[in-house]
C-alpha cells in the first residue's frame, strides 16, 4: 500500500512508514494543487499538514484512498463531507501540541508584559530605552482563561505556578469542575472587568467567531492586555486596532489571524502590538510527536483496520458499521442539535434506545452523540476522546436500551440536562437510511437533520409566518422546508424552517425584532 506524505514531516513520521512491511511512502512536498490532483490516485493514504488543500476535487480523483492523517488537530484544510461522502476516515493528532502551543501563549503573556519584542528591535538599532520600554510583572497579577480545555488548563497551571491569580470562563464547564483545578469560575463579563491579561483557548464557531470586538474590548478592564494562540477570527482585528490606538488596552500579543498569512495590516503599525506567523505548533518536540501518532495510526488502519482519533468514523468494526451507519449519522445530529439548545455548561446526558437499534452494540452510538454534543464546544473532538472530553468536564452520561418501541421500528430519545433546565429531542430512521428529528421538546415535527436550520418561537396568530417569511426574503434567504407546530396552552407556534442558505446575525436581529416573535436560534446540522 502507497501512502504519499504531501508537507513537511518530521524524520521520525518518515521511517515509521519506510520500516514497516507492506506500506511503502513517497515524501513529495510543496505541489500544486493541480499536481496533486494528478498523482492521488495512485495512493491508499495521504499525510497533510496544514499547506496541503484536501478539496472536494482531489478527493473525487483519490480513487484509492483510504485514509487521510492530518500530522496536527485542525483540519480547516479537508473537505471533511466530501472524504465521508468516500468512505474516507479522516484522522489527526489532537493531543500531540498540547503543551506546546500552551507554552507558546505563556511566552506571549511574558513577551507583552516585559516588552521583549520591542526591547530586542530597539536595542539592535543602538538604542537603550529603558525608561520608555518599562514593563509589568506577572505576580499577583489576575490572568483570564477564555476557555478550559487542555490547552487553557495548562496555561492555567503555569500561570499559577508565576503566582498569578486565574480566573475562568467556560460556559460549557460545570463552575465545580473549575474549581476542582483550582481555578475560579466566572461570567464572560466579569473576567472582562477583572482580568490583568486574557489569553483566548476555545475553536472558532459562529459563538466565538468576533467574540472579542470593541463591545467586549470596552468592558475589559482598563490597560489589560490580550492573548491569542487559538484560531484567527475570534478576535476582530480592526477593532483590537482602535482598542490599542486608543489606550484602552496597553498590549495585544496575536499567533493567529482570520486570515493567514496576514499580510500589511494595520495592526503592525503598534508598538503595543506583538505576534508571531502561527507558531503555537511549531518546535521540534511537537512536530515529532504529531509525525510518531499519524503514522502509527495510518499504519494500524491500513493494515488491520484500526480506527484512532477519526472525526468522522468511530470505532467499530467494518460489518456493523453498515448496518449502524445511519444512526451514528442520527445520533451525531441530534447531539450537535442539543449543543446548540444548551446556552450554559451541560451536565447530564440520558440517551434511550428503543425498538430493533437496542439489540447491537450501542457503545459507538453514544459516542457519535457525544463527539456531536462536544464539536461546537471544543477543537480536536472525536469518535475516541469524546467520552473523555466529556467526563473531563464532569458531564454524566446515562445510557439505556429497550427492545420495544410503541411508534417506529427505533426510536432514539436524547434528554440533555444543563444548568439552566433539559432539552429533549428524538428521532428515527425512514426506511433503511434516511435520519429524521422527530421531537424537540414539545414540538413534535419530521425534519431532516443537514444544512442551516431556525428555530423560531411566536405567537399563534395569524400574520406571523407571513412576516418571518417575508423577512427572510428580503434578505435573500430562501426557505428550503419549514415545519410548524403548536403549543395550545401558551398559544404560542414552534417554527423549525430550513434556508439554502444561512441567515447572518443581522437576519437573526431582524427576526428577532419582529412584533409576536419571541426567539430565533441558529441550527446548523
Amino acid at each position: 500500500m502507497r501512502v504519499l506524505v504531501s508537507d513537511n514531516l518530521a524524520e521520525v513520521g518518515i521511517k515509521i512508514f519506510e520500516d514497516t512491511p507492506g506500506i511503502e511512502v513517497d515524501v513529495n512536498t510543496g505541489l500544486t494543487h493541480e499536481e496533486l490532483r494528478g498523482i492521488i490516485g495512485q495512493y491508499d493514504a495521504l499525510v497533510i499538514r496544514s499547506a496541503t488543500k484536501v478539496t472536494a476535487d482531489i478527493i473525487d480523483a483519490a480513487h484509492k484512498l483510504r485514509v487521510i492523517g492530518r500530522a496536527g488537530i485542525g483540519l480547516d484544510n479537508v473537505d471533511i463531507p466530501a472524504a465521508s461522502a468516500r468512505g474516507i476516515v479522516v484522522m489527526n493528532a489532537p493531543e500531540g501540541n498540547t503543551i506546546t502551543t500552551a507554552e507558546h501563549a505563556i511566552a506571549l503573556l511574558l513577551s507583552l508584559a516585559r516588552n521583549i519584542p520591542q526591547a530586542t528591535a530597539s536595542l539592535r538599532e543602538g538604542k537603550w530605552e529603558k525608561k520608555k520600554l518599562q514593563g509589568r510583572e506577572l505576580y499577583n497579577k489576575t490572568l483570564g482563561l477564555v476557555g478550559a480545555g487542555h490547552i487553557g488548563r495548562i496555561v492555567g497551571d503555569r500561570a499559577k505556578g508565576l503566582k498569578m491569580k486565574v480566573i475562568v470562563y467556560d460556559p460549557y464547564i460545570k463552575p465545580e469542575t473549575i474549581e476542582k483545578l483550582d481555578f475560579e469560575p466566572v461570567s464572560f463579563d466579569e473576567l472582562l472587568a477583572r482580568a490583568d491579561f486574557v489569553t483566548i483557548h476555545t475553536p472558532k464557531t459562529d459563538e466565538t467567531t468576533n467574540m472579542f470586538n470593541k463591545d467586549t474590548f470596552a468592558k475589559m478592564k482598563p490597560g489589560a492586555m490580550l492573548i491569542n494562540c487559538a484560531r484567527g477570527g475570534i478576535v476582530n482585528e480592526d477593532d483590537l486596532y482602535d482598542a490599542l490606538k486608543s489606550g484602552l488596552l496597553s498590549g495585544a500579543a496575536l499567533d493567529v489571524f482570520k486570515k493567514e498569512p496576514p499580510g500589511k495590516i494595520k495592526l503592525m503599525e503598534l508598538p503595543n502590538f506583538i505576534c508571531t506567523p502561527h507558531l503555537g505548533a511549531s518546535t521540534r518536540e511537537a512536530q515529532e510527536n504529531v509525525a510518531k501518532i499519524i503514522a502509527n495510526q495510518v499504519v494500524a488502519y491500513l493494515l488491520h483496520g484500526t480506527v484512532q482519533n477519526a472525526v468522522n468514523v468511530p470505532s467499530i468494526s467494518a460489518e456493523l458499521m453498515t448496518t449502524l451507519r445511519p444512526y451514528v449519522t442520527l445520533v451525531e445530529r441530534l447531539g450537535l442539535l442539543q449543543a446548540q439548545l444548551a446556552d450554559t455548561a451541560i451536565t447530564e446526558v440520558q440517551v434511550s434506545y428503543s425498538g430493533s437499534v437496542a439489540q447491537f452494540d450501542v457503545t459507538p452510538l453514544t459516542t457519535a452523540l457525544l463527539k456531536g454534543l462536544l464539536t461546537p464546544i471544543k477543537d480536536g473532538v472525536n469518535f475516541v476522546n469524546a467520552p473523555v472530553i466529556a467526563k473531563e468536564r464532569g458531564i454524566k452520561v446515562i445510557e439505556s436500551k429497550s427492545e420495544t418501541s410503541e411508534d417506529f421500528t427505533s426510536l432514539v430519545r436524547v434528554a440533555v440536562k444543563s444548568l439552566e433546565g433539559e432539552n429533549v429531542v428524538a428521532g428515527t430512521i425512514f426506511g433503511k437510511k434516511f435520519p429524521r428529528i422527530l421531537r424537540i421538546n414539545n414540538f413534535y415535527l419530521e425534519a431532516i437533520p443537514e444544512g442551516h436550520n431556525l428555530l423560531i418561537h411566536s405567537r399563534d396568530i395569524p400574520g406571523v409566518i407571513g412576516t418571518i417569511g417575508t423577512t427572510l426574503g428580503k434578505n435573500n434567504v430562501n426557505i428550503s422546508r419549514m415545519q410548524v407546530g403548536e403549543e395550545k396552552n401558551k398559544q404560542q407556534n414552534i417554527i423549525f424552517l430550513a434556508t439554502s442558505t444561512p441567515a447572518d446575525d443581522s437576519v437573526l436581529k431582524q427576526l428577532q425584532d419582529l412584533e409576536h416573535v419571541f426567539s430565533v436560534r441558529r441550527i446548523e446540522l
